[in-house]
């Protein structure tokens, strides 16, 4: 007998030896399947209970997969079907089991399918049955690795493709607060409640424009404000980057950081407020924060807390026959000296009326801001010391500050 002769001999006989192995194991499944699964269930705290995966659907993915994998040692050279692995990744991902237990289950099945097909290949009395389990072996672990990467994959698509659908139901529900738009019955309790935005907080609107078109320029905004403990929920339109911010007294401060670091482009803030059903008029006061700023400059801007601004910017052409019936004569003045006035009336309101802290804040001496005052009561014919005569001219300079036409 040649050498080639005695060759063929032992390749038919490993053939048939791993055709009959295929055939024994194929027997022994129905057996080997409720062993995978009543280890799973002992080993994996994901399939102890029903809670996220079912014992059935369970028992039918370990089912399909071992298959897969037999049916491939039986035809090494077949193509395989990854229609079983691609399945059960989706349906996990869908089932928002953890893929790393989804994997450790199929890891678990794969060496109980080998230790079985080991220890009968070791218990029989012909070695070509050795032999064959030891050609097959690179076999098996190839098929493995196409099922472990086949569910990989299509678990990762699917868990994409609920990302994506979640982020765009936050975003339609963001924009039924921005609108006031009442969904399915459902007012801006319930939309906040599905939004994840704790109600016994106080909120606040952020609006930036976009970096281009449709890009956000507040990148990672929610992530990073995730961080220091605030939930946000953010939309995005072709111009406009705005979102709704949980808010604490003691936040504020780290909110507005986060803001600035954040910022790639002009950023209004609004006031604090406290009702969901307020977040409408909360935007349009955050719009218009961002419209204070000068064109192209990255900044944030906090909305004024008055009420009055808050008034004059809900009506804009009553703020302008107002700003010019009070400050008129000041508005005719030039550009320079005109700011130097208003600039000058804020500083000494914000701080209490007080001409000496107002001169700190607006670096000139005391007796500056005392002079530009009198100019403003010269000038407008209106005493800051009366209380009627002040609410005028700081809310009509709250109108000039707002007024597209007065910025600069």
């Amino acid at each position: 007998m040649t050498d080639r002769t005695a060759g063929d001999g032992r390749g038919r006989a490993r053939n048939a030896a791993l055709t009959d192995l295929a055939a024994w194991a194929e027997r022994k499944l129905p057996t080997l399947i409720e062993e995978v699964c009543a280890v799973a269930r002992d080993r994996i705290d994901l399939y102890q209970t029903d809670d996220i995966v079912p014992h059935d659907d369970l028992h039918r993915s370990v089912a399909l997969n071992l298959q897969f994998i037999v049916s491939g040692l039986a035809d090494p050279d077949h193509t395989p079907d990854l229609t079983a692995p691609s399945e059960t990744g989706r349906r996990r991902a869908h089932q928002r089991a953890p893929l790393p237990e989804v994997l450790r289950c199929y890891r678990l099945g794969c060496a109980m399918l080998w230790d079985m097909l080991l220890d009968h290949a070791r218990g029989s009395a012909r070695p070509a049955v050795l032999d064959a389990l030891i050609d097959a072996s690179s076999t098996l672990w190839r098929l493995s690795d196409e099922h472990a990467l086949a569910l990989t994959e299509a678990y990762r698509a699917a868990t994409a493709e609920i990302l994506a659908s979640q982020q765009r139901r936050r975003s339609a529900l963001v924009g039924a607060l921005f609108t006031g738009q009442v969904v399915v019955d459902s007012g801006a309790w319930e939309v906040g409640k599905l939004l994840g935005l704790p109600l016994d907080t106080r909120l606040m609107v952020v609006a930036a424009e976009t970096a281009g078109l449709a890009e956000e320029s507040l990148v990672g905004v929610e992530h990073h404000l995730a961080e220091i403990g605030v939930v946000s929920a953010w939309q995005l339109t072709p111009t406009l980057q705005a979102g709704v911010i949980t808010l604490r007294e003691e936040q504020l401060d780290a909110i507005l950081a986060v803001l600035r670091e954040s910022a790639g482009a002009r950023t209004g803030v609004s006031p604090a407020y406290s009702s969901l059903a307020e977040t409408p008029r909360a935007l349009h006061l955050a719009r218009c924060a961002l419209a204070e700023l000068p064109p192209g400059k990255t900044e944030v801007h906090l909305f004024s807390a008055s009420p009055l601004a808050a008034l004059i910017a809900y009506d804009p052409d009553e703020g302008r026959r107002l700003a010019k019936e009070v400050l008129g004569a000041v508005l005719e003045l030039p550009r320079e000296d005109r700011d130097a006035l208003l600039h000058t009336l804020h500083a000494f309101v914000d701080h209490a009326g007080s001409a000496d802290r107002a001169a700190r804040v607006l670096h000139c001496h005391p007796n500056t801001v005392r002079y530009r005052l009198g100019r403003l009561r010269e000038l407008t014919g209106r005493s800051l010391s009366d209380p009627r005569s002040l609410a005028e001219l700081v809310t009509a300079a709250d109108a000039v500050r707002l007024s597209p036409d007065n910025r600069n």
